[in-house]
């Protein structure tokens, strides 16, 4: 027995937070209303939230890159921005040496401990990333450090801006993590991904933004399937039966260079293979991990020889 949950996530407030919606689902039938004692048995359990009105926490961005206008900077609300000389090219050639001084002075002062950092041409290559990643974890042992290479959107802006966004939800994924850990004691919990698909507990904490409308994709899914069966629900009993008929899902997002059909193939196996990596991370049995799609699109505004690739990796939850 499957249970979906459907959770609403209201503004920061002082009122109580609606009860969630349980459905169960047994052999693809859904049925509800649940009794907690009976939610407690399910196999597993699929969460279905929208992360639009959740808390979010101050972040300290680190930008590698060049100097900017004003109107260009980081955009962190409450929290502290910086730009640090580094980066690479889109073909993955150096603009300038990492500045680790800056990076460590940066890290040391701020005062937070939810971090975003974003270099240039990290889609192709994430040394600097991963450079700065560490010095991070030096100078402030209990950060959550987001990396936009793991987004994959080749514009910079758009990668630092989801990274941000990851980054501030990252406290309050864990809390709820944490209070579905407690009212489901013992059941393997995942949550509904934005597009399709799940990832696990341990996923959603670490990428909550892969979660930021969950509800809203796992309830076009349940009207749908309920539709087909003639049947009619709540929007909240749709969102939840959508998240208990997806399975773990994950993407890779990259820009590789390659010179020639021999070349391509094995970047793209590279991708590949991290994407089935992923899938397992986000929840799914290892020997039932799969690669559902692959999608190469050369970017003809660049030189030749490089292309965006997608990699959508998919599989069996391990748990029920």
């Amino acid at each position: 027995m499957i249970l979906g949950v459907a959770l609403r996530i209201q503004e920061p407030s002082d009122e109580p937070s609606e009860a969630p919606v349980l459905v169960t689902v047994t052999g693809g039938v859904p049925s509800w209303p649940v009794a907690r004692a009976t939610a407690r048995t399910a196999s597993r359990a699929c969460v279905a939230l929208d992360l639009t009105g959740a808390r979010t926490a101050a972040v300290a961005a680190i930008r590698v890159g060049g100097p900017c206008a004003p109107a260009l900077r980081p955009v962190v609300g409450s929290g502290v921005a910086t730009i640090v000389r580094g980066g690479h090219s889109v073909t993955g050639r150096r603009l300038a040496p990492l500045d680790t001084e800056a990076v460590r002075r940066f890290a040391a002062a701020c005062g937070l401990a939810d971090f975003a950092v974003t270099a240039t041409g990290s889609p192709m290559l994430t040394e600097h990333e991963l450079a700065v990643a560490a010095i991070i974890a030096a100078e402030v042992p209990d950060a959550r450090i987001t990396l936009s290479y793991e987004f994959g959107h080749p514009g910079l802006r758009e990668r630092e801006a989801n990274a941000i966004r990851n980054a501030a939800l990252g406290p309050e994924a864990g809390r709820i993590a944490d209070e579905v850990a407690r009212e489901l004691p013992g059941v393997p919990a995942y949550f509904a991904r934005s597009g399709s698909g799940l990832v696990s507990a341990h996923y959603f904490r670490r990428f909550p933004l892969a979660c930021d409308l969950g509800a809203t994709a796992s309830g076009e899914r349940g009207r749908a399937e309920l539709g087909e069966a003639g049947r009619k629900a709540p929007d909240g009993v749709a969102a939840a039966y959508g998240a208990a008929l997806a399975e773990p899902e994950a993407q890779v997002e990259r820009i590789v260079q390659a010179r020639g059909r021999a070349e391509l193939e094995r970047v793209l196996q590279d991708a590949r293979d991290e994407a089935l990596t992923r899938v397992v991370s986000a929840g799914a049995a290892p020997g039932s991990a799969r690669i559902a799609e692959t999608t190469v699109n050369p970017l003809s505004y660049l030189p030749d020889g490089l292309y965006r690739v997608r990699v959508t990796a998919g599989g069996r939850p391990w748990a029920g």
